[in-house]
């Protein structure tokens, strides 16, 4: 429709407003002048209907013949234009100059009579019967000595007043219509100077709002227009730093989303997953791109899950839960939060990994069971060589004697153990200064094996060192790595049954060295190898004599100080192989 042009909404109502100004104009104009006609002949009229009065009144009085004043009012009314009737009181017509009183109604009742008769003038305009046109009317009443004697009347044609007033009304048409079209012309040329700055604002925002933040308009006016242009290119100024600011927190965001180890859930109030972050689709196991659109069930597959994202959606609020997802975990700390958006029913759910929290929590249990078991052995041993001593033992030289030697021992083996914690204690804090150098492979190896070889063959073992002749230097400090190859190999012997063989090795990877403690032991069984490196954590319980537990944990903690890592691989009854890695030394390195 052209009212959705703003061209059109200024231009119709300004044009209308100027047509129905000038059509009223006319239509009073043509009122007023024949309302001014009709008064001058209204005026004219009464003084000669008075004329006439004073004429007819002495032969009315006299009651002369009628004929000559028939007579007397044809002439009359061919000088005057006019029609002349003489009313008596009664309202009988005596005279009229047209027309056969006899053959006439009576007239007392007509309107310029009665107000005549009533106001002492009168006029009105009707369509004559007789004539057959429309007349104007005017009576005035005849009075001589004190009494009504009768009205006198003149009655003027209205063609030639209704012929002048059209001849008007068509002059101001067609002065309408000259006025109009000029309306319109100068009408359409505002609306276009004043559309087409709003046109050219309303493309500069359509391409703003389809992403073109550099669109811009020249203000070519000082007036409301120009303002506004003005106004809208700092608007779009602004409105381009809030996105480059709202793109850059939405950047931020988007990175800590990637990178958090959170899992993390948006999931709408039809219960489909809108936004999942990379950790949220490793720990359920899904693709992101697969997981975007699909049902929150169809993703999470755990019904704990569901049901705290259910009491959430019914309005419960904030759930939170530890679940268990599988067997074997992963153990996940599942928070349910609803997102106050309106009533939308979105829900934003995260994930937070647990597992390794409860590992640490076991190994926590464990090394305070441990510990309390290693202390408590040989406590109990010395609370009861106390209590023989005193009970008469010591009346006993020799048994007095041997007791002490034990009571010796075990002391001795407390004292191993809180050195042996101490020093992890001081590894893992870095607090133990290393004296890094390049070494040669055989200085770490050959002195542990060395020490530990008369052990080997009380235990019936064959101990063999197999290194490479090219084997290049490490950097290391070469008597912590000794210390660390002789908790291996000690634990490689102990653990080997009488006929079995303890081989050491080395082999040069990339730019470590790997050096590997194979036994033909009894081995370690599958569930309990991702912990042997834990303090105070016996695999063999049956074989473990009495060591402290603390051996393989200073090892993996010395390695890891020296940049490299530790391993190991058995299978339970066939023996097992430890291995630990160290860094190729490029050049000698000062000590740290």
């Amino acid at each position: 429709m052209i009212f959705h042009r703003i061209r059109w909404r200024i231009a119709i109502p300004y044009i209308l407003l100027i047509v129905g100004g000038l059509a009223g104009l006319t239509l009073y104009l043509a009122g007023f002048v024949r309302a001014t006609y009709l008064a001058n002949l209204r005026a004219r009229s009464a003084s000669q209907a008075r004329l006439l009065a004073e004429v007819v009144t002495p032969r009315l009085v006299e009651e002369g013949p009628r004929a000559e004043l028939t007579a007397l009012f044809g002439e009359y009314a061919a000088i005057l234009g006019a029609r002349l009737t003489l009313i008596g009181a009664d309202g009988i017509v005596l005279a009229d100059s047209h027309e056969d009183p006899t053959r006439m109604d009576n007239h007392l009742f007509r309107p310029e009579v009665q107000q005549a008769l009533a106001l002492g003038e009168g006029s009105s305009v009707r369509l004559s019967k007789t004539l057959g046109y429309e007349m104007l009317y005017v009576a005035v009443p005849i009075r001589a000595h004190g009494a009504m004697q009768g009205v006198m009347r003149v009655a003027l044609p209205l063609d030639q007043v209704e012929r002048d007033v059209a001849h008007l009304r068509r002059t101001l048409l067609v002065a309408l219509g000259v006025t109009a079209g000029v309306a319109l012309l100068l009408a359409l040329v505002i609306a276009e100077r004043t559309a087409r700055p709003v046109r050219l604002l309303t493309e500069t925002v359509t391409r703003l709002a389809a992403g073109d933040l550099q669109a811009r308009l020249l203000p070519t006016t000082r007036d409301e227009v120009g303002a506004l242009t003005r106004a809208f290119n700092q608007m779009a100024d602004r409105l381009r730093e809030t996105i480059n600011g709202l793109e850059q927190e939405r950047s931020r965001l988007s990175a800590v989303l990637e990178h958090m180890a959170d899992g993390v859930l948006i999931v709408d109030g039809e219960g489909r997953v809108r936004l999942v972050n990379p950790a949220a689709a490793r720990i359920l196991g899904v693709e992101v791109a697969q997981a975007l659109g699909r049902t929150f069930a169809q993703v999470v597959r755990d019904e704990e899950i569901i049901t705290l994202w259910r009491r959430c959606r019914a309005g419960e609020g904030q759930q939170v839960a530890i679940v268990e997802k599988g067997r074997r975990g992963p153990f996940l700390q599942t928070i349910v939060t609803p997102l106050d958006d309106g009533g939308a029913g979105d829900s934003l759910v995260i994930f937070q990994d647990l597992t390794r929290v409860r590992q640490l929590e076991t190994v926590r249990r464990d090394f305070i069971s441990n510990i309390s078991h290693e202390l408590r052995t040989p406590l109990a041993s010395l609370k009861a060589l106390t209590e023989t001593l005193r009970d008469g033992a010591l009346e006993d030289p020799s048994a007095a004697r041997r007791f002490l030697e034990r009571m010796d021992a075990e002391v001795d083996a407390l004292t191993q153990m809180v050195q042996e914690l101490l020093e992890l204690s001081r590894i893992e804090s870095g607090q133990v200064p290393l004296q890094l150098a390049a070494v040669a492979v055989q200085e770490v190896v050959e002195p542990p094996v060395e020490r530990l070889r008369p052990q080997a063959e009380r235990a019936e073992l064959r101990l063999e060192v197999a290194l490479p002749p090219d084997l290049p230097p490490v950097l290391a400090d070469a008597e912590r790595m000794q210390q660390v190859v002789s908790n291996l190999v000690h634990n490689a012997i102990k653990f080997t049954p009488a006929g079995g063989q303890v081989i050491v090795s080395a082999r040069a990877e990339g730019d470590h060295v790997i050096i590997s403690v194979a036994d033909t032991g009894i081995g370690i069984p599958a569930d309990s190898l991702p912990r042997i490196f834990e303090r105070f954590y016996k695999a063999n319980i049956a074989h473990s004599g009495q060591g402290t537990g603390l051996g393989l944990a200073i090892a993996k903690h010395l390695v890891q100080a020296h940049g490299g890592r530790i391993w190991a691989e058995s299978v339970e009854g066939q023996g097992s192989t430890f291995s630990f890695s160290l860094p190729v030394a490029e050049e000698p390195a000062a000590s740290c």
